[in-house]
C-alpha cells in the first residue's frame, strides 16, 4: 500500500436497506464517504419502500447479522452507528455486537416511523430501546416526534424529554426540529438543539422548501463520522449538520414525491 495513502476511519453502520437510496445503509454509506471515513455496513431490515412511504419491512435474521459482524472482528472500528431496528431479535443482536466493541462512540438515529407515516416500532420494542440500548448511547439523534415517544408523556418540554433520556442513561441527545418546529422557531428557519448534561446549544439552519426522505440518516452517519474524526461532541454536530444542509440544497426528486439528499453533491454532475 502506498505510503500517501490515508488512513480513514472505519464506521459500522447497522441500518435498514432503503431501494431508494435516500436513507438506510446506502445514505449512511455516501454519508460517510463524503465525510472522510470508510462504512463496513450490517443491514438489519430489507425494506420495501419508495420515495412517498415504506409498504414493508423484513428484519434481517439476528444469527446472520451477528454472523457478518464477527467477520469483520479484525478491522478496526472508530464508531458505530445504528439505524432501524425492526423487532426485538434484532436489537438484541445490535446490543451484543455493541459489547463486543467497548469504548467505540455509538450514534444512534431512532427510527420510530417512516415520513410517510407508517409505522416501523411498536410499544414494547421501544421499552427494550429504552432499557437495554440507551444506557449503551453516545448521543441519539431524534426529531421531536421521536423525542416525545422515545420520553413519554410525564415530560412537559423537549429539554424534560431530553433529560428523562439522559437519566437511562444516554449521555448526549440532538433533537432536529425539521419536521415539527418548536413554538418559538421564526418562520423559515430550522432550529436543532444539543442536550448534554451541563447544558444545551442550539444551530439555526434557514428552512430548505420541500419535503426530504433520508435527512436523518445524512445526519447521523455524518455525525458518527466526525467523532470518528476525533472531533469533539460539539463540533461533530455542528460539521454534520453542515453537511447535511449541503446535501439537501443539493438533492434532488427522482420522481413527484420526496427529495432525496445528494451527499456526494461535490462530485462533477453529468451533463448531456
Amino acid at each position: 500500500m502506498p505510503e500517501t495513502q490515508p488512513h480513514l476511519p472505519v464506521v459500522l453502520v447497522l441500518a435498514g436497506h432503503d431501494p431508494t437510496g435516500g436513507a438506510g445503509l446506502v445514505a449512511d454509506a455516501e454519508a460517510v464517504a463524503a465525510c472522510g471515513g470508510w462504512a463496513l455496513t450490517l443491514p438489519t431490515a430489507l425494506t420495501v419502500q419508495n420515495c412517498r412511504d415504506v409498504q414493508a419491512v423484513q428484519p434481517v435474521a439476528a444469527e446472520t447479522l451477528r454472523d457478518m459482524a464477527a467477520s469483520l472482528a479484525d478491522i478496526e472500528i472508530a464508531a458505530i452507528k445504528i439505524g432501524l431496528l425492526a423487532d426485538s431479535a434484532t436489537l438484541e443482536a445490535a446490543l451484543e455486537i455493541l459489547r463486543q466493541r467497548p469504548g467505540v462512540p455509538v450514534v444512534v438515529d431512532p427510527v420510530l416511523r417512516a415520513g410517510g407515516g407508517s409505522e416501523l416500532s411498536t410499544a414494547a420494542l421501544q421499552a427494550t430501546f429504552r432499557r437495554e440500548l440507551l444506557p449503551r448511547v453516545d448521543i441519539l439523534t431524534p426529531n421531536r416526534q421521536e423525542l416525545a415517544r422515545l420520553a413519554g408523556a410525564d415530560c412537559a418540554d423537549d429539554t424534560e424529554r431530553a433529560v428523562a433520556l439522559m437519566h437511562l442513561g444516554c449521555q448526549a441527545v440532538l433533537v432536529t426540529g425539521t419536521d415539527t418546529p418548536g413554538a418559538n422557531v421564526p418562520p423559515g428557519r430550522v432550529v436543532h438543539t444539543l442536550h448534554v448534561p451541563d447544558g444545551d446549544r442550539q444551530w439555526s439552519w434557514p428552512r430548505l422548501p420541500g419535503d426530504f426522505h433520508g435527512s436523518g440518516c445524512t445526519l447521523a452517519s455524518a455525525l458518527a463520522t466526525r467523532l470518528a474524526l476525533g472531533e469533539s461532541l460539539a463540533t461533530a454536530c455542528e460539521q454534520a449538520q453542515a453537511f447535511t444542509w449541503e446535501a439537501l440544497a443539493h438533492g434532488w426528486r427522482p420522481g413527484h414525491d420526496q427529495a432525496l439528499p445528494r451527499r456526494l453533491w461535490r462530485l462533477p454532475a453529468m451533463t448531456r
